[in-house]
């Protein structure tokens, strides 16, 4: 039985062959539309989601399987006081593979070594968010052709955002990466992945304005200010709006530059970029619903 807890529990050679397989899944859907007939996904989010527990909902039903679980805390026994390892438990004798997302670090890791099913980590507190991580890697191969060999700029909340802390860690094993990090002072990228580009010799800069890096950068990732994350209120209205990514800043990029975002975006991305060919943070949803598939059937060891 095997989990995944972070982007780096599978081999570059691992993540080869699970995209290949969401890329056939996306040009063959009907291929699979019965692959996980008889079996079930429990979703269990402590913390509000949208995207990310739909988006396994949706994998799920289009494998022919079925959904179980709950969209907060409130509605579990979490709000009786029960623990996690407990609730796993209970939880394996309902289902055969469990998504999981909690506002505490470490707590699906937790689960996954109590638990009799394979356990997926749908975003743990400020650290990890692989299955994100997974999402923005397929949308890069597919639409680049590779993951080695660009200069990626991050963009907004670098110190708070798991997303951009997965897929940093995940890029380094690519050859060629460059990264551009461009935050305020008060949301940079936290120390220890800029000691880890260090040690592995990563190029990497820190910048404010994101005018004066558009024009070298292959891929934009762009993140929202997140206000759940911040213990000030005062802190977050200051910071919320001082990226705002328009079509005037657009204008500067490379024409097959990519912009791309987890999502929920706020406003720090202008609608009117949603026009431009090469705004792909929707497209970017659609391949989390490919990968999604593709993962659940690796862990449930469903792949011919």
């Amino acid at each position: 039985m095997r989990h995944l807890m972070n982007p780096l529990d599978f081999s570059v050679e691992e993540l080869d062959k699970l995209f290949d397989l969401a890329n056939d899944i996306e040009n063959n859907l009907p291929k699979y539309a019965h692959a996980c007939d008889g079996k079930i996904l429990a979703t269990c989010f402590y913390e509000p989601s949208t995207r990310t527990r739909l988006s396994f909902e949706s994998a799920m039903t289009r494998l022919g399987g079925r959904v179980i679980g709950f969209a907060d805390a409130n509605s579990s026994s979490a709000a009786k006081g029960e623990s996690v390892s407990d609730t796993i438990r209970v939880i394996s004798c309902y289902a055969d593979i469990c998504a999981m997302r909690h506002p505490k670090e470490g707590a699906p890791m937790v689960a996954s070594e109590k638990s009799g099913i394979p356990v997926i980590n749908a975003g743990d507190g400020g650290h990890y968010h692989p299955t994100q991580t997974l999402t923005d890697l397929l949308t890069i191969r597919t639409l680049k052709g590779h993951l080695d060999n660009f200069t990626i700029g991050l963009c907004g909340d670098l110190k708070f955002g798991r997303t951009v802390h997965s897929l940093i860690n995940a890029l380094v094993r690519y050859p060629g990466t460059r990264f551009v990090f461009i935050s305020p002072e008060e949301l940079r990228v936290p120390d220890y992945i800029i000691e880890m580009l260090k040690e592995k010799n990563i190029p990497y800069e820190e910048v404010i304005r994101l005018e004066d890096v558009m024009p070298q950068l292959d891929l934009l990732y762009m993140t929202r200010v997140q206000k759940e994350r911040f213990f000030n209120e005062e802190d977050y209205v200051r910071l919320k709006d001082f990226y705002i990514l328009d079509t005037t800043k657009m204008q500067l990029a490379k024409e097959d530059m990519l912009v791309l975002h987890p999502l929920p975006r706020v406003n720090e991305i202008s609608v009117e970029v949603d026009d431009d060919p090469r705004a792909a943070y929707f497209r970017q949803a659609q391949y989390g619903v490919y990968v999604r598939m593709a993962l659940i059937l690796t862990l449930l060891g469903l792949v011919k």
